[in-house]
Parts: C-alpha cells; structure tokens; sequence
C-alpha cells in the first residue's frame, strides 16, 4: 500500500472474485469473510472501452452490469442470438468451477487415486476438450462480437498468460465475474491483510516486520536433508538465525530455490526455469486526479482491436512494451471515499508488459526510469482518449510509477514479473511446482509461485496445501470447517 498526500493506494490486486473461497478461509479461522468485511457488490462489474476507429472520437464503451439477466442482455444486444450461448457457456464454467474447488484446486495431489475418483471419471469427456483446447478457440467457436470473445478471454490475463495459451478450462473465470458478480472489500485489499493479520495475532502469532530470510538452514546428506531454521536480516542490519523444524516460504519460488538454498537442497535449480513460461510483467500507474471521473466505473479495461499483436508483444520472441496497450484501470474512489480526499479520485492503472527488469523501475512524479514513465504516459493519454476525458493529464496532482525492476527487487520476482509463472497447461495443477520441497524435508511453499497457482483465492489456498501436507492430510476438496464458530472482534 502507498498513502501520499491523502490518496490511499493499493498496488496488489484489487479484484475480489471466488468470494466462496475467501469465505471458506475465514471459516477456518472461526470467524466469516461478512463478519471481517464490509462487502459491496459493484453494479456496473465493470466497463469496457475499445480501441476506436476514429482516433478523435471514442467509440461508446461496453457496460456490464450485475446479473446473469443483465448480461445476458447485453451480450444480445451487442449479438443477437448469443444471450442462449451465453447461458450454457456459464453454466458450463459454472460447473467446470464446481468441479475445480472439489478434486483440483485444494487437492496436494499426494495420492493418485485423487484424480480417479467416479465423478472425475464420469466427467473426462467434457474436462478433456477443456484441458487440450485454447481458451481463445472456446470462445471463439461460439461468440463473433470482437468485444464478446474479448470479454471472456480477458481472464487469462489474470492468470500470468493470453487466451491462446491458457486451457479452456479457465473458462471457469467467468462464471466468476459475470454470474456471481464482483465485489470489493471497503478499505480495499490492504483492510483485508489488515483482518487476516489481526486474526493470526490473536493466535498469538509474531509477525516480524521490516525484515528479511537471508539463507534457508538444512541439514543431513544430499537426498536426507531437513530444514532446520533460517537465517535473517532486521531492519537495522543485524543478523538473527531462527531455529525451526518447519519452515514455509511464502516468497517467490525462484528466489526461494535458487537463492535462500544451497544447491545440493534444490527441488527446482535455475535450469529448471529456463524451461517456464512466465507470466506478464506490469508497469502500475498510481494517480491521484482533482475532480470526478464518471467516464470510469470501479473496474474499466481498455482492449485493443489487434489482440493478438498485444499478447505478441508481451510474450512474443521479440517482446517490447505493447503501443497501444490493452489497460486495466481500478478506481476505487467510485465506491470508496476513503482511498482519496475530497473532490478527487483515486486511479490504479496497470499496463500489462514483458517480464524484464531492464525495462526499469519507477518512482515519484515522473522520476521513474524512461521507459517505464514513457508508459505510464501513454497509458494516461489512451485513458484520456478512449474514456472520453481530454484534460486527464492536466488534473493529475499525485503520480507514482512502478516497473519491472521494482518487483524484482521489492519481491524478489522471478524475471520481474507480477504474476509468477504462466497458467499455460503444462504450469498449471498438478504440473505446477507443488507445495513441498522434494529435497528437503519441513520446507515448504505458499504463494502465487506455486500451487494452485496466482490470485489472493489461490494463495489462500496454497496455505491450506500446506496445511494438509503438514497433516497427511490427502483430501481432494476444502478442509472441513471446525464448529461452533468462536465470537470474533467484528461480531462483539
């Protein structure tokens, strides 16, 4: 989070989807996702603006509103014929989501007989088109609207990869955003570290800020190796080592294997990632702007028409910073009144780029390094065009930028991306790093980096992985819920 000047920035995610999830975790903390959070519903979800033809003149943007009714109306109203497409289309993903919380996402993959289950076998024919088949050619097979396919292809985004990459499975992703809707948590994301946070010292957990693992401590001989401890630095400089007979990095993958452990202790050495896809790298644009900006919903995305020259350009063999760029923009500020002061809004802009930390890092008020302000720049002046706001620029009164280097450095990201490695199918499930060391025993792994995969649902998630393997536990689906519920801060 960055606070200037009274603007209030989240600079992580900001998209409160799988609400089961969230609420599934909280329960197993006893307590509820509606007792730790001030929920609101977005209606619009979200707005789409495209890439106009006319240069001067921004084409009418794209509203899709909340209710499987509403969007299917205007998913008619853009192709007739498409609301009954529509209509098995979510219920498919509705169900191949179904599918994924009961046998996929929270499974360790510990026991083979996890996926030989009666109901994953009775439903091979329909999961394996969706596990061999792009999702651009799912949805390209059913929907013509350029808007439409973009619409439901756009999620793959989210998951570190592009719609011909990503397995049609992801589908699911819709059944996310336009029939459970989307939320957001009031006080944004940083309120909802600030609940989980509050809960685990309530536990009497000691959270060590400022500080960071230098080494990863083992011992025995190659192939019998146990964690034993870490290493660490505190904010003054001073060394600590911590000893411990369980260790679990939440950090990234890469710079767990490759850095905090010796080579002999190894699951996934650096050869091993020359081999991975990553995901996207991002240049955020944080904005604070006098005045209203009612052209925005809470979440806008701007799309360019020539997609596929877009993704060429992030994850093609000669990558470079995509002109124009397909742009995310959040602005909280339309249902939050606390993330900005009186008569201004609050804008985080996300401008998707190639995972390289060359590209630079930003900073305060156009003190980045070139290439990461030139697009910021440009991401300002798209939104001022497409949105319809010619004077954006001139009410800008706060800006700060960050790049790829910044992610490398502030998270230690492998290749300075945002997202970890790609949600192609060969990185996804079981096929994803799982949560446990093969070489070393007690070390474990949460996060985006490695299983289930990226997103704040995800990385709860990988936290109950760990959980069960620190258990034995080898069960497919969520871990039962502990009852009664014990009364909670919020509750009282």
């Amino acid at each position: 989070m960055l606070e200037r000047d009274g603007f209030r920035f989240d600079t992580g995610p900001s998209w409160y989807l799988m609400p089961r999830v969230f609420d599934h975790f909280f329960r197993l903390l006893g307590t509820s996702a509606e007792e730790q959070l001030d929920l609101r519903t977005l209606d619009p979800g979200y707005r789409v603006f495209r890439e106009p033809e006319d240069p001067l003149q921004p084409d009418p943007p794209v509203t899709v509103p909340f209710g499987t009714a509403k969007v299917a109306e205007t998913f008619e109203a853009l192709e007739p014929g498409s609301a009954s497409v529509l209509a098995d289309y979510l219920a498919s993903a509705a169900h191949a989501t179904d599918m994924a919380e009961k046998h996929f996402l929270y499974n360790p993959f510990t026991r083979a007989r996890s996926l030989t289950g009666r109901e994953v076998l009775r439903d091979l024919p329909r999961l394996v088109p969706l596990l061999t088949r792009s999702l651009e050619r799912h949805v390209a097979g059913r929907f013509r609207h350029p808007v439409l396919r973009q619409i439901l292809g756009y999620p793959a985004v989210f998951l570190g990869t592009d719609p011909a990459r990503a397995p049609a499975m992801y589908h699911l992703m819709s059944a996310l955003d336009l029939d459970e809707g989307v939320q957001y948590p009031m006080g944004g994301f940083g309120e909802l570290v600030t609940r989980i946070e509050r809960l685990a010292e309530a536990q009497g957990v000691e959270i060590v800020r400022d500080a960071e693992v230098t080494r990863i401590i083992t011992t025995g001989a190659q192939g019998r190796k146990r964690v034993t401890g870490v290493h660490w630095r505190d904010g003054d400089g001073a060394e600590h080592r911590e000893t411990s007979d369980v260790v679990v990095s939440a950090a990234d993958l890469h710079h767990t294997e490759t850095v905090l452990l010796h080579p002999e202790a190894q699951s996934y050495p650096e050869s091993w990632w020359e081999r991975r896809v990553s995901g996207p790298g991002a240049v955020i644009v944080l904005l604070g702007v006098s005045g209203a900006l009612p052209e925005l919903s809470h979440h806008s995305l701007l799309f360019t028409r020539d997609w596929k020259e877009n993704f060429s350009a992030i994850f093609g063999e000669d990558p470079r910073i995509p002109d124009p760029a397909s742009i995310y923009v959040c602005r909280p500020s339309a249902t939050d009144a606390g993330v900005a002061p009186a008569g201004h809004e609050n804008l985080f802009v996300l401008v998707p780029v190639p995972a390289e930390p060359a590209l630079g890092s930003g900073g305060a008020d156009g003190a980045g390094d070139p290439a990461v302000e030139r697009a910021a720049d440009a991401a300002i002046d798209q939104i001022a065009r497409w949105a319809g706001i010619p004077d954006l620029r001139e009410r800008v009164v706060v800006r700060h930028t960050l790049g790829p280097a910044d992610f490398a450095r502030d998270y230690h990201s492998w290749r300075g991306g945002m997202l970890g490695p790609a949600h192609t199918l060969r990185q996804s499930a079981f096929l994803r790093p799982q949560n446990q060391s093969k070489r070393v025993a007690g070390l474990y792994y949460a996060g985006a980096t490695t299983a289930p995969g990226v997103g704040v649902p995800m990385c709860l998630i990988s936290a109950e992985l760990v959980l069960k393997r620190i258990r034995g536990d080898h069960s497919a689906g969520p871990t039962a819920v502990p009852t009664p519920a014990r009364t909670t801060e919020r509750s009282r």
